[in-house]
């Protein structure tokens, strides 16, 4: 029999280490390539990428050779389109717009088995001659909610009293939105919101998520963010733009 894929992100954060995700346009073969990287999982952008059903087992199954963890990030706080992700392969997943504990318990109502949810009885592709899956699947799925709005900041202390969620991850992009300061996202009142909500996390004694750069991720280290999410294009666009400035000067 096989044995069920370990969720190199989860076991991680497990131990008490870093999760890094890699953000940003991906393919099949970008993830081969990023493979040896270093990084623990790749973000599948399914809110606002290209990325459809049909595109996940496919990028899910180069994350499998890697030993990369498939993270996909859903438009909707759906069961089914929780459970439908999974069952195409994703090891994780990323909810967002969670804004109370109701809709993160529908999160884990949808993205666990009994007896801690009610995900949809499927073998998924990830479980595939796996004995006794259904057992042991909960073990290795990742369920990430976003806290990315002000009225989810208000209500905080009782959405990460909610079990089965691992990272509770602050968006200050849409954060800002909500609080009317649009794309003000290192606002002081838009930190302090933030700030909040990392209290409450931390001290609940729960995993916060946070989106970083070269110039911030010290930051997220030392305020206690265990799951970091990068993008790539942080390095290749000033690396292209040096080499177009190098070739301007000798024109």
């Amino acid at each position: 029999m096989a044995q069920l894929r370990k969720n190199r992100a989860k076991q991680k954060l497990s131990d008490g280490g870093v999760a890094t995700a890699a953000m940003g346009y991906i393919t099949s073969d970008f993830i081969e390539y990023m493979g040896s990287s270093g990084f623990d999982a790749m973000w599948i952008e399914a809110e606002h990428g290209p990325y459809d059903f049909q595109d996940i087992p496919n990028l899910t199954r180069a994350c499998d050779l890697w030993d990369l963890t498939s993270v996909v990030r859903l438009h909707l706080n759906l069961q089914g389109l929780i459970y439908r992700t999974f069952d195409l392969g994703a090891q994780a997943i990323v909810v967002p717009h969670v804004n109370t504990a109701d809709e993160a318990r529908n999160v884990v109502q949808g993205g666990k088995f009994h007896p801690m949810g009610m995900r949809g009885m499927a073998t998924s592709r990830q479980g595939l001659d796996v004995d006794d899956f259904y057992r042991k699947a909960n073990d290795e799925t990742m369920l990430i909610v976003l806290i990315e709005d002000i009225i989810a900041i208000e209500n905080i202390e009782e959405i990460v009293q909610v079990e089965g969620i691992d990272v509770f991850f602050i968006a200050n992009g849409d954060l800002s939105q909500s609080m009317g300061l649009l794309g003000q996202h290192r606002h002081p009142d838009v930190l302090a919101a933030a700030n909040r909500g990392y209290d409450a996390i931390l001290g609940a004694g729960r995993t916060a998520g946070a989106l970083v750069t070269d110039a911030t991720v010290d930051e997220y280290l030392e305020r206690g963010c265990r799951f970091l999410s990068t993008p790539w294009m942080q390095w290749l666009n000033p690396g292209m733009g040096a080499f177009i400035d190098k070739i301007d000067r000798a024109s």
